[in-house]
């Protein structure tokens, strides 16, 4: 198969609107950006200490003026269709989502965090951006939901679509999932329509937050801040897991589950003491990635 062809450089605008080209250039709002910044270092290290690199590592991160306009051109070119959806109209289509919502960019940024400082085998933010599909699937997906916001809901299910066969990670567009979220080696990971997920949450490969049939309207879990949802686990139907909430790998969690909790098991049972009101949010599971219940008396 023909490769996509990248055909934007740095030196003009292109193809993009001089307003989206502006934004993508300054998108850190003129007062300095800290993550972009390491990125780039990192980059650059890479690049001088590797010399296959220095290309790769040119044409996706140091060539470019910020880190939306980076997404933009990196997903384009893992999403593309060759003859039949152009690298070149992907990668306006993205740019164009991420400067419409500006949000989607300081949740980027905040995940890049979360995987350098949770992920044990991420020693680099710019790892993550170019290699771990978690993350990359979880931009596709918030200039997807922007998309759906807008009411543009076939380019939004477009990506979804591409996302779900190059990543192997389906989060239904309409899902509304929060900053700072780690999905640790993410294959398998399905998010449907009407889920929610808080900040600062943990999912591990293989969960689903699916319905439990055919029912319609709200029907999807709703998933607190500092949640660590183990592998293979399933939340199923309009559930609450409460912040700070454990669910163990391989649960099948089919009611709520009370703030601060482990719940085990299928069906899924909440197991021992809720952990003490005042832990601190870097102190909850989604964040410290504690996956053990030992300390907990079943």
């Amino acid at each position: 198969m023909a490769a996509c062809v990248d055909k934007w450089q740095p030196t003009h605008a292109g193809r993009l609107s001089g307003a989206i080209y502006r934004f993508l250039a300054s998108a850190s709002g003129g007062g300095g950006d800290d993550v972009w910044d390491e990125l780039r270092a990192e980059a650059q290290a890479d690049a001088d200490a590797e010399p296959l690199l220095r290309k790769f590592y040119g044409d996706l991160v140091l060539s470019r003026p910020s880190l939306e306009s980076a997404l933009a051109a990196h997903l384009s070119a893992m999403l593309c269709v060759p003859g039949v959806l152009p690298q070149d109209a992907l990668r306006d289509l993205l740019a164009a989502a991420l400067a419409a919502h500006p949000d989607a960019g300081r949740a980027a940024r905040a995940d890049l965090r979360a995987a350098r400082d949770r992920d044990a085998a991420c020693d680099r933010m710019v790892h993550c951006f170019l290699y771990y599909k978690g993350f990359l699937a979880l931009q596709a997906h918030r200039a997807g939901h922007g998309l759906w916001s807008e009411g543009r809901s076939a380019a939004a299910l477009l990506l979804q679509s591409r996302a779900s066969e190059v990543f192997g990670v389906d989060i239904h567009p309409g899902a509304r999932i929060g900053s700072g979220i780690l999905f640790d080696h993410a294959t398998g990971i399905v998010i449907g329509e009407t889920a929610v997920v808080g900040n600062d949450v943990s999912i591990l490969h293989g969960v689903t937050l699916g319905g439990t049939g055919k029912e319609s309207g709200d029907r999807h879990p709703k998933v607190g801040d500092g949640v660590l949802i183990g592998a293979g686990a399933s939340v199923l139907g309009n559930v609450r897991i409460g912040a700070g909430a454990k669910i163990g790998a391989g649960a099948v969690v089919l009611r709520d589950v009370p703030e601060g909790t482990t719940a085990v098991g299928n069906p899924a049972k909440a197991v021992g003491k809720k952990a003490a009101p005042q832990r601190r949010p870097e102190e909850q599971p989604g964040v410290t990635m504690e996956q053990g219940w030992s300390d907990y008396v079943i």
